[in-house]
């Protein structure tokens, strides 16, 4: 009888009247265990069936006897009380099983993970919603490393010097009396990976990773955005070792002379007092910035102590750019493509142009298979046409970088542009 109705009810698992007979025959032939996960369905099905309760208070009371033949039946679901004393008997109360009596709390106790709670006790009041512990902004770990960068030897060889070498040899660092605070701005032209690259520094020397949008810290309210700033800051103290990038750090720091808003000017002398750390200890804590435009950050920022280095971002080279292919081909069908070629044919493209080239590849090959009615991969013809039709969009960053770097590096802060365009004369 027992498997019959398992078995009706594998079919039927909401008919609770079934479900509870079952429960019943369970309890009789001392199979208490079984008999309370089918009344915990039951009771998480219709949590206010008093005759379900009464069940599970016997069964938790652990009271499997049968009841006698004379007795009333269980008055549980009407398809339970309609047996007669010929049927299956029914499970009989002892004297304090009743629902009015059970204590529900510890039945509760009893069958943690297996039915959800009726009441909270006043001391299991869950706490109240609070704010994220680390404010308008949150540490994560990153996961990318330098290894997942392709090519970009030069960037990553300055990376290691400035950062990763004096956190990986505290021995050396303590002797050279070098600190683990610093900043870094990195410049170049937009969608050339200035993201990816922050995150797989700190992915590289394990540090925590916060990045910092300029709609984190902006705020309508009159001094809210400092307060911002500073609590941005605050949050990188305490995960030190930490790396704080902030995206367009231009649009934070722009030059003050050439800013007409008292407020941004605020804003940015709030910038300058974090990055000295002067009431408090930046140590641990290195300061990742990256622009487009270098030239509009403000000249204090990049004093010795702040962001002091600063770090040429170009665009990706040619193993660089195969390996950037290659990963925005790899769920795509593709056959015969030579990426040695396109590399060669796609001199000064950024890793976003070089993305757009996949998607207009794949465009063309859609095109074909809808006119021909036949699909096919993506092949390197595909591929070639889509180089041909599209431009670099680093083309209008050189155009504005090269009178920068010819007129405006009596400092010595553009050598790292001026070569790159010695070297590659069809950026000039």
């Amino acid at each position: 009888m027992i498997d019959s109705l398992r078995a009706a009810i594998a079919d039927r698992p909401d008919d609770i009247p079934l479900r509870v007979h079952l429960a019943e025959l369970l309890l009789a032939a001392h199979r208490r265990d079984e008999a309370i996960e089918q009344l915990a369905r039951a009771l998480a099905s219709d949590p206010n069936d008093a005759g379900v309760r009464t069940l599970m208070a016997r069964a938790i009371a652990g009271d499997g006897s049968a009841r006698d033949s004379d007795a009333e039946p269980s008055p549980t679901h009407p398809a339970a009380s309609s047996r007669g004393k010929d049927d299956q008997p029914n499970i009989s109360a002892g004297p304090q099983a009743s629902s009015a009596d059970a204590d529900w709390f510890a039945i509760v106790e009893d069958l943690d993970g297996v039915m959800p709670p009726r009441f909270l006790r006043s001391d299991d009041r869950p706490d109240p919603i609070q704010e994220d512990a680390d404010g308008i902004v949150q540490a994560e770990v990153s996961a990318v490393r330098l290894s997942d960068v392709g090519g970009m030897d030069d960037v990553k060889a300055r990376l290691e010097l400035a950062f990763l070498a004096p956190m990986r040899n505290p021995k050396l660092r303590a002797l050279y009396g070098k600190k683990l605070r610093g900043g870094l701005l990195m410049y170049g032209p937009p969608g050339c990976g200035k993201t990816f690259l922050a995150r797989a520094v700190a992915g590289e020397m394990g540090a925590r990773f916060i990045s910092v949008a300029i709609a984190e810290v902006l705020d309508m309210w009159s001094g809210q955005s400092e307060r911002n700033l500073h609590e941005i800051f605050d949050t990188a103290r305490r995960n030190a070792p930490c790396v704080l990038f902030f995206d367009e750090i231009d649009a934070l720091g722009h030059k003050r002379s050439q800013l007409h808003s008292s407020v941004m000017r605020t804003l940015g002398n709030q910038l300058l007092v974090e990055l000295d750390g002067v009431a408090t200890t930046n140590e641990g804590v290195f300061t990742l910035a990256a622009t487009n435009a270098p030239w509009d950050v403000d000249a204090a920022l990049r004093r010795p102590g702040r962001l002091d280095r600063m770090l040429f971002v170009a665009p990706p080279d040619a193993p660089a750019r195969a390996a950037i292919l290659e990963y925005h081909l790899r769920d795509r069908p593709i056959a015969n493509i030579d990426l040695s070629k396109l590399a060669a044919a796609t001199e000064a493209f950024s890793g976003a142009d070089l993305e757009h080239l996949c998607e207009t590849a794949a465009e063309h090959a859609i095109q074909d298979a809808i006119t021909s009615g036949e699909v096919r991969m993506i092949e390197q013809q595909d591929m070639q046409a889509a180089a041909r039709q599209l431009r670099p969009s680093t083309g209008a960053w050189f155009a504005s970088a090269k009178n920068v770097a010819r007129f405006g590096n009596q400092d010595g802060s553009y050598d790292d542009l001026a070569q790159y365009l010695k070297r590659h004369p069809a950026t000039r």
